[in-house]
C-alpha cells in the first residue's frame, strides 16, 4: 500500500456501522457528482463529515447561502447509506482520494463500497454496465438485465479502488458522449442504483432537476479548475 507523507484521517460526526458507501468524484461527464448530488437532496441526507485535499488549491463553493465542501460526506438513516460527494477533481491526487475513501469504509466497517463512473461512448445512448467479483452481486445485476463491462480502461479513483478494494466493491458505469455535465447518463446511474439498492427513488425527475444542478455544478467545477490552473502556473513560474 502506498504511504502518504501525512496519513489520511477523516473526522465523522456519526459512524453508522455496516453502511453501504457510494463515492462520487468528478469524472467523465461529471456523472458521479451529479448522481450523488441528486441522491443527497432526494433522500434528505444529513452531512456527517467533510474533507479537503491540501495538494489542491483552497476552494469552496457557495450555493443557496450555504457552503458546499470540496468533499462532503452524507448519511441517509432510512437506507443506512453513506454518500461521498465531491466537487474537487481528483486529477494528480487519485491515490490520496482512494485512501480517503478507504479510510471512511474502514471506520464504518462498510458492508459494500459502490463506485459510479461515466465512460466515453460514441453512441447516442446511455447504457449501464457493472463490475463485481461477488457472485451474488453478479447474479442480481444479471437479473436486472445489466451486463458486466466487457472491455475498457478505467482511470482515476475508481481504478485505485478496484486495485485496492476489489473484494467488497461494486462498480456501476454508464456511457456518456460528453466531457460536459451529462444529466441523462446520471439519470441512468440513479435508475440502476434504485433497482439495485431498492431505494424507491423516482429517478425520472432527475432529468429536469439535474439540468438546474448541472448549471450550478458546471460553474463550481470551472471555478475550481481555474484556481488549480492558476496555482500550477505560479509553480511553473517559480521553477522557471
Amino acid at each position: 500500500m502506498r504511504t502518504l507523507v501525512s496519513p489520511v484521517h477523516v473526522n465523522l460526526n456519526k459512524k453508522p456501522k455496516n453502511a453501504r458507501v457510494i463515492e462520487g468524484f468528478p469524472g467523465f461527464g461529471l456523472v458521479a457528482t451529479i448522481a450523488t448530488g441528486f441522491l443527497i437532496d432526494h433522500l434528505k441526507c444529513e452531512q456527517i463529515g467533510k474533507y479537503h485535499f491540501e495538494e489542491t488549491p483552497a476552494t469552496i463553493a457557495i450555493h443557496g447561502c450555504k457552503l458546499v465542501d470540496p468533499v462532503g460526506i452524507f448519511y441517509c438513516k432510512e437506507y443506512n447509506l453513506v454518500i461521498i460527494h465531491s466537487i474537487t477533481s481528483p486529477k494528480h491526487i487519485e491515490w490520496h482520494a482512494t485512501e480517503m475513501v478507504e479510510e471512511i469504509c474502514k471506520q464504518l466497517n462498510a458492508k459494500e463500497l459502490i463506485t459510479i463512473e461515466g465512460v466515453g461512448s460514441s453512441e447516442a445512448r446511455s447504457r449501464a454496465f457493472f463490475y463485481s467479483e461477488n457472485p451474488a452481486t453478479k447474479k442480481k445485476f444479471s437479473q436486472m438485465g445489466i451486463d458486466c463491462i466487457g472491455e475498457g480502461i478505467i482511470v482515476g479513483v475508481t481504478a485505485g479502488l478496484l486495485q485496492k478494494y476489489p473484494d467488497n466493491l461494486t462498480s456501476i458505469f454508464t456511457e456518456t458522449q460528453s466531457q460536459m455535465p451529462d444529466s441523462k447518463a446520471a439519470a441512468k446511474i440513479i435508475e440502476v442504483l434504485d433497482k439495485y439498492l431498492e431505494l424507491d427513488v423516482d429517478y425520472k425527475p432527475l432529468l429536469k432537476q439535474a439540468e438546474l444542478f448541472e448549471t450550478k455544478l458546471k460553474s463550481m467545477v470551472a471555478q475550481a479548475e481555474h484556481a488549480q490552473k492558476e496555482q500550477e502556473e505560479k509553480k511553473m513560474s517559480y521553477i522557471s
